[in-house]
C-alpha cells in the first residue's frame, strides 16, 4: 500500500498536485478539513465532539481528528494507499497515524514536501484569491499568519519523517507539470 503525506505551506500547490498523484496511483485523497467539515455537517458524534472545541475556539484534540480519520480509513475496501492532506500537523500527530496504520498492517510511505520560498507563496496565495474566492487568501495579513503558523508549528514534523527516512524534498517552483514529474519521481524511485 502507498500511503504518503503530501507536505507543504500554504499556497505551494498541495491540492492540485494531489489531483494529480490520485489519478496516478489510484490512492484515496483524506482532507482533515473535508473529513471535519463532513462530520459536523452530517453532525456525527465524532463531528459533534469537535464542533464543541471549535466553537470554544480550542484546537481539536488528536484523538478526536484521529478517530474521524480512522472512520474514513476503514470504508475503503482494498484501497491502492492514501493521500493524507493536511494532517498530521504535530509529532503527536504523527506518532498516532504510525500507530493507526501499523493496526492495519500498513505504514507511511513516504512525506513528500513541496519546498517553495515565503515571496512565491504569497505571490501564489494573492493570485489564487482572484478566483478562489478564499478570503483568507486575499488578505496579507492572513496569509503571513498561516505561513508564521506552518513555520512554527507544523514543519517541525518533517524531522519525525526524516528519522524514519522517508522525507522526500520536492522543489515546489516551476510548471505545474515539472513539480509533478518531480513528485512521480520521488515516489518511484523511492518506493
Amino acid at each position: 500500500m502507498l500511503n504518503i503525506v503530501l507536505f507543504g505551506p500554504p499556497g505551494a500547490g498541495k491540492g492540485t498536485q494531489s489531483e494529480r498523484l490520485i489519478e496516478k496511483y489510484g490512492l484515496v485523497h483524506l482532507s482533515t478539513g473535508d473529513v471535519f467539515r463532513a462530520n459536523i455537517k452530517d453532525e456525527t458524534e465524532l463531528g459533534n465532539l469537535a464542533k464543541s472545541y471549535m466553537d470554544a475556539g480550542q484546537l481539536v484534540p488528536d484523538e478526536v481528528t484521529i478517530n474521524m480519520l480512522r472512520s474514513e480509513v476503514v470504508k475503503h475496501d482494498a484501497p491502492k494507499g492514501f493521500i493524507f492532506d493536511g494532517f498530521p500537523r504535530t509529532n503527536a500527530q504523527a506518532q498516532a497515524l504510525d500507530e493507526f496504520l501499523a493496526g492495519l498492517q500498513t505504514e507511511i510511505s513516504l512525506m513528500l514536501a513541496l519546498e517553495v520560498e515565503e515571496n512565491e507563496l504569497k505571490t501564489r496565495l494573492l493570485k489564487r484569491a482572484e478566483f478562489s474566492g478564499r478570503p483568507d487568501d486575499a488578505d496579507p495579513a492572513v496569509i503571513e499568519k498561516r505561513i508564521a503558523v506552518y513555520n512554527n508549528e507544523t514543519a517541525p514534523v518533517k524531522a519525525f519523517y526524516q528519522a524514519q527516512h522517508k522525507f522526500v524534498a520536492i522543489d515546489g517552483i516551476g510548471s505545474i507539470d515539472e513539480i509533478t514529474q518531480r513528485l512521480f519521481s520521488a515516489i518511484d524511485t523511492n518506493n
